[in-house]
């Protein structure tokens, strides 16, 4: 397994950082979008786009390409961002995102954004899709992972379930899913209104590898997804632990924020506590 270098470390903690601003400045724009859910999952973004995933920007439809599901479609301002600063469309096509001319929606279209493999939105099918993907990758004999971003409210579907027990009994092992566990979803906290716990429990009960990791480490989450591409017999599942609106003192934890946008005022703080006015 590789070792991040310090100087890595850092770059991948400024990328995310940037995400953050990225999304909040994006949903402050367009007056709609889904801040909470963007923040918790921007080191985990960060480490799929700038370290995991095998792809090309000048070709997003190559073959063997590393595919990505952002089964959260909800949370496509954190993704945009990234496409963005990976080469796939220059960040200033974001300026008018979710106009019905925009070719980026509220949630990711792949017939209208490059890079993007699964158009999302309707929560708990990116497990079953994953699924598809992977066995296409068996099939072509091609050597492609398939990475899938859900929400941990997300898991309270059960369609999601289906979609493991198929990865599990079809030994996927080029098949990763992440789960962002914030424990906040649009009405409360998640452990209230339809408790996951046991959750490592039922992924392994499932037939899945499972790791644990702080999602807001990119070193943790680095070596983790490096750690799963040597699994070779089964689907691997990391529940990444963060922290709704995470970098924004008045946003974290709070399930208000799952889906409104800041005001001006709002906006200005936010990018101060995130660093934005010394790292221009």
């Amino acid at each position: 397994m590789k070792t991040l270098s310090p100087e890595k470390i850092n770059e991948l903690e400024e990328i995310a950082r940037r995400l953050r601003v990225d999304s909040l400045r994006f949903i402050h724009r367009r007056g709609a979008g889904h801040p909470g859910g963007a923040l918790s999952a921007a080191e985990i973004i960060a480490v799929l786009y700038f370290h995991a995933l095998l792809i090309d920007p000048s070709n997003p439809d190559w073959e063997e390409r590393d595919r990505f599901i952002l089964s959260k479609g909800h949370a496509s301002a954190v993704l945009y961002g990234a496409l963005a600063r990976r080469g796939f469309f220059p960040l200033s096509e974001l300026d008018c995102w979710g106009e019905l001319d925009c070719p980026h929606q509220g949630h990711p279209d792949r017939f209208k954004t490059p890079g993007v493999d699964m158009t999302s939105g309707l929560l708990g099918h990116g497990v079953a899709v994953g699924v598809g993907l992977a066995l296409a990758a068996r099939m072509k004999q091609q050597s492609y992972r398939t990475y899938v971003l859900l929400g941990d409210g997300e898991c309270q579907a059960g369609i999601l379930w289906e979609g493991v027990m198929t990865a599990a009994k079809f030994h996927l092992s080029n098949l990763t899913a992440i789960v962002d566990y914030n424990d906040v979803q649009l009405d409360g906290p998640v452990h209230e209104i339809m408790p996951l716990e046991p959750m490592a429990n039922k992924w392994a009960a499932c037939g899945w590898h499972v790791e644990k990791v702080n999602g807001h480490n990119v070193r943790q989450v680095a070596e983790v997804l490096d750690l799963a591409t040597n699994i070779h017999d089964q689907p691997t599942v990391i529940l990444a632990y963060t922290t709704k609106g995470k970098g924004v003192s008045f946003m974290e934890n709070l399930n208000t924020w799952h889906g409104i946008a800041p005001s001006t005022g709002q906006l200005e703080q936010a990018l101060v506590e995130l660093g934005e006015v010394t790292h221009g």
